[in-house]
């Protein structure tokens, strides 16, 4: 029997050389959209997001990932995040590269972010608001929760010997896989996932993260595209509460908040079938327009296109990918 879509892998080279690891689910048709995945801290895409990636071919979206540098199968000091513009730039200029082929030039464009990918996802969409039709955002970082975070003291020592040994790995915080996956099954198999970072935090890393979560949550009212975020109500490494302050603050016009009474960060690494779910709100879906460029530059007429992102198995999506921050 033929398969309904094809996974192939690829290597590509960002703007500062680094060699990053590339994948991609493409259907055996002409794709519905496009769908791009961020991925959390620690995590990959070929892996741990591969079901997610299945799922979403299978159901006719073309789905790309790719590993952000010195994660998973990317090149780079292990989980050494020296900026964070710079996976978001990356992220950026890959996969805006992909929208630009002909082939894919007319197709909806959506983003997919877990964890701290969530924050990749709003801040890929704020350095280009008009170029995202919408966005999926699984348990976002726009918050590190306090029960993990270093207490102030802590955080104030760090920040003054950043510069000084910034790939040290000195961070004091919990096991995020313990705290993150409540399957037991689950977690074990994340833990021998040999692509998945599980040693301490670097201190230039850790407060990379920090600052992008507190500017996030002090800039959520500039979020502009649809989008539709999910989160575990017993979620104690990245605060639901953000993610409420999200739906409400955001001035998009079409957003969608459901909570999961229970589940914790990596909710949708669990079985559907044990999951309930209290929707928040959900706005009527709307129409998203956007401009078609052609390859000489030129625009096209404007077309509308209706929201795809709550479009899977009849409006509803089977969360199954896991993730970590």
């Amino acid at each position: 029997m033929k398969s309904e879509f094809q996974y192939h892998e690829d290597y590509i080279k960002n703007s500062r050389g680094v060699e990053l690891f590339a994948c991609r689910w493409i259907p055996s048709s002409s794709p519905k959209a496009l769908v791009f995945l961020c991925h959390g801290y620690g995590m990959e895409c070929s892996d741990s997001m591969r079901e997610c990636g299945v799922r979403l071919a299978s159901a006719g979206y073309a789905v790309f990932g790719m590993d952000y540098e010195g994660h998973g199968r990317s090149m780079g000091a292990r989980c050494y995040i020296k900026k964070f513009e710079n996976i978001v730039n990356d992220c950026y200029d890959y996969y805006t590269s992909i929208c630009a082929q002909e082939e894919y030039m007319e197709k909806g464009r959506f983003l997919y972010g877990e964890s701290m990918g969530g924050a990749v996802t709003l801040l890929l969409h704020k350095k280009d608001p008009s170029f995202w039709n919408g966005a999926i955002l699984v348990a976002p970082m726009c918050k590190i929760s306090e029960k993990v975070k270093p207490h102030p003291v802590v955080i104030n020592l760090l920040t003054r010997v950043e510069e000084m040994i910034p790939k040290w790995k000195i961070v004091p915080t919990k096991n995020v896989i313990n705290v993150a996956f409540k399957d037991l099954a689950k977690r074990e198999k994340v833990k021998n996932n040999k692509l998945i970072y599980q040693d301490k935090p670097r201190l230039k890393t850790a407060l990379e993260m920090l600052r992008t979560s507190m500017n996030l949550e002090d800039s959520l009212d500039e979020i502009t595209m649809p989008f539709f975020v999910l989160h575990g109500e017993a979620d104690i490494v990245t605060d639901p509460e953000i993610s409420k302050a999200l739906y409400e603050k955001a001035s998009s016009r079409d957003k969608t908040l459901k909570l999961y009474p229970g589940m914790w960060h990596a909710l949708t690494s669990d079985d559907p079938a044990s999951l309930s779910v209290t929707p928040v709100r959900a706005t009527a879906t709307a129409s998203v327009e956007r401009d078609i460029v052609t390859s000489n530059g030129k625009r096209r007429a404007k077309r509308s296109y209706l929201n795809l992102l709550c479009g899977l198995n009849g409006g509803r999506l089977a969360p199954r990918s896991g993730g970590a921050m």
